[in-house]
């Protein structure tokens, strides 16, 4: 249990760089060209995966000797697209409520709360899918 309680820190800190890279080019991509911010969540996604794959094999994770390179990776990126659906649907479902309130998602704090949501959620999505597919543990 402890050693797990330490991979999941591990996990922890490589996330909380990734969700900064994360959020950093959301808010970027929407405040400063106007992006859509469900498309600009999408993007900024997308780009902190690569990151998070780099990290969390290097330091989180260890190889499966029975996977490739190509085939970890490949497994990472479904997981991740998965994770990215998860992502799109809370923020979808929070544009739906607050819109739903008369409150502005789009300008305005709202869609910030919710990514953060969304991140939360998603991290466990992807801890344990990563740790169940990826991760050689003590073997």
């Amino acid at each position: 249990m402890r050693q797990l309680l330490a991979q999941f820190m591990k996990f922890g800190v490589v996330g909380v760089i990734a969700f900064v890279i994360d959020f950093g080019l959301m808010v970027l991509l929407h405040e400063t060209i106007g992006m859509d911010p469900v498309l600009a969540a999408a993007i900024s996604f997308s780009v902190s995966t690569v990151f998070n794959y780099l990290a969390s094999m290097r330091f989180v994770f260890t190889h499966r000797e029975d996977l490739s390179k190509t085939r970890e990776f490949t497994i990472f990126v479904i997981l991740s697209v998965i994770g990215l659906a998860i992502n799109e649907v809370c923020m979808v479902a929070g544009q739906v409520a607050f819109e739903g309130v008369g409150v502005d998602y789009a300008h305005g704090p709202y869609y910030m709360f919710v990514k953060v949501v969304a991140t939360a959620v998603v991290m466990f999505w992807n801890f344990f899918s990563r740790k169940k597919w990826l991760d050689a543990g003590d073997r």
